[in-house]
């Protein structure tokens, strides 16, 4: 990453995600517990971003008979991932850390299979995504106790808050699945 300085240099910045590096913050969780969560928190963004990012794929390319129907439900789907990420963004600089975020470093970090790029029709998506969401589901659910057993129940409730969406959501992919 490059910007310029007053006497209009190029000076090159290292593109760093330090998570020892840690901004003011007067919540009264102890720096070594706010830097583990905000590790954690960052491994869950990565995988929001990715998720939501894969069913776009999958709202933009399905095909088949019942396009209309999912196309609709993967778009409500990926809107669920956006507030998603935002919300681990969001407390991940609540506790003073750095929201790793952008689409690099969710590729980078993220926990979630690559897409299958070669799925067209309807139930080729519906399983791919039913697949990747209950990958990133139970990563939050496992994330909950993670956050209580560091002592955040505010990070645990977030968690909560995340696998009830996804698992609704995963619902409404796996009903597609069954006879």
């Amino acid at each position: 990453m490059a910007k310029v300085n007053p006497s209009n240099q190029v000076v090159r910045m290292s593109n760093r995600s330090d998570a020892s590096e840690l901004f003011r913050s007067s919540v009264s969780i102890p720096e070594d517990n706010r830097k583990k969560l905000i590790k954690l928190l960052n491994a869950r963004l990565a995988d929001a971003f990715d998720l939501q990012s894969q069913t776009k794929f999958a709202h933009w390319n399905v095909k088949g008979n019942d396009f209309y129907q999912l196309h609709l439900l993967f778009d409500q789907i990926a809107e669920h991932l956006e507030e998603a990420a935002d919300l681990l963004a969001e407390r991940i600089t609540a506790l003073g850390g750095r929201a790793n975020g952008t689409a690099r470093q969710a590729a980078a970090s993220s926990s979630i299979p690559e897409y299958d790029l070669n799925a067209t029709n309807s139930m080729q998506h519906v399983r791919a995504l039913s697949e990747r969401l209950a990958i990133g589901a139970n990563s939050n659910r496992e994330a909950i106790d993670e956050a209580g057993k560091i002592g955040d129940q505010g990070t645990a409730d977030l968690f909560t808050e995340l696998v009830r969406e996804m698992d609704k959501d995963l619902y409404f992919l796996e009903a597609h699945l069954q006879a």
